[in-house]
């Protein structure tokens, strides 16, 4: 009988001990599902440092460290005079281009050409009257009844009549046909260089506004109120909101598991029964090695794949640089 006894003890703690080993099989099943990848990530930092797009005194200072921006808003201010007085200089060189380019397109006037006309009807007169006298001291000279002096003066005021008739034949076609196609096609390369100036000018005035490329808060004020800022100076750093980016690392045999648009599951320390959702918006081509912050110690010397997760959070939650664990259905 005690060896009896001790058979069925002995059968019953197997029973018992196979019972407990069912139930931590199930147990891990149920939380640690074979369908579900479990991964480890960090909040993207994304900022951007914001500048004048000229340079200039500052006027204005518009925000402070933590102040919540949209995108359009101005948030500060250059000294504009200096822009203002460069647009109106502008204005008037291109209003000169405008009417210098008029005058060669349009030609002279009707007046300016009856009077050119006018010139070459009186030279003609004169030129013909210089030839009479020319002509009769010419006769005189071979005759010997006039002087040598008086000949080649008649000589020199018919060639300086022929010149005068010339030059106003010549004014006259000028005033008739146009001024040359060179010179109607620079003064419209100079009209649209001074257009260009003036457009410059414009955008110039316009970029002593510093306005916010996008939604966020401002997480450094780099300069002050009557500070000298160049181009590349910075003034201020600005925390963007959207979109919420999470990175993080899967290892090469889960890769084929991932695909493009699945949905994530995301859990913070601060709201570990509240997760926030997202989906996979980019897997990295190329392997690379763990980085330090991953927090899975089995994957820290591995090579290992970057993730990109698209959270949703429009409440402004998710805190840049904040640890996250993520966890992603797959399909069996």
């Amino acid at each position: 009988m005690p060896k009896l006894d001790r058979l069925f003890r002995w059968g019953g703690a197997a029973l018992l001990g196979i019972a407990a080993l069912a139930l931590s099989v199930f147990l891990w099943k149920v939380f640690h599902p074979q369908n579900e990848l479990t991964l480890y990530g960090n909040v993207d930092i994304r900022q951007a440092d914001l500048g004048f797009q000229v340079g200039g005194r500052i006027e204005t200072m518009l925000l402070e460290e933590g102040d919540q921006v949209k995108p359009g808003d101005v948030i500060a201010l250059l000294e504009k005079p200096p822009y203002q007085a460069a647009l109106a200089a502008a204005q008037g060189v291109l209003d000169q281009a405008e009417a210098t380019y008029a005058k060669y397109v349009h030609g002279s006037r009707p007046q300016e050409i009856q009077e050119a006309r006018a010139n070459v009807a009186q030279q003609k007169a004169a030129l013909e009257n210089a030839v009479r006298i020319y002509k009769r001291q010419k006769k005189q000279f071979s005759a010997k009844t006039t002087s040598q002096q008086n000949y080649e003066t008649a000589l020199a005021d018919k060639l300086e009549a022929e010149a005068r008739f010339k030059n106003a034949s010549e004014a006259l076609s000028l005033a008739v046909e146009g001024f040359r196609k060179e010179d109607v096609d620079g003064a419209k390369a100079a009209l649209e260089n001074a257009r260009a100036h003036l457009q410059l000018s414009q955008l110039n005035l316009k970029y002593t506004e510093l306005v916010a490329p996008s939604e966020g808060v401002i997480m450094v004020r780099a300069a002050e109120v009557g500070e000298i800022v160049s181009p590349l100076s910075i003034v201020y750093t600005l925390s963007l909101y959207r979109p919420v980016w999470i990175r993080a690392y899967v290892a090469e045999p889960d890769l084929g598991r991932l695909k493009l648009g699945m949905k994530v599951k995301i859990f913070t320390d601060a709201h570990p029964t509240k997760p926030f959702t997202g989906q996979v918006g980019f897997i990295s081509p190329q392997a690379e090695f763990t980085p330090k912050t991953v927090e899975a110690v089995d994957l820290r010397t591995d090579l290992v794949y970057r993730l990109r997760i698209v959270a949703d959070d429009p409440h402004h939650q998710l805190r840049q640089g904040m640890p996250v664990t993520l966890k992603i259905k797959i399909a069996q």
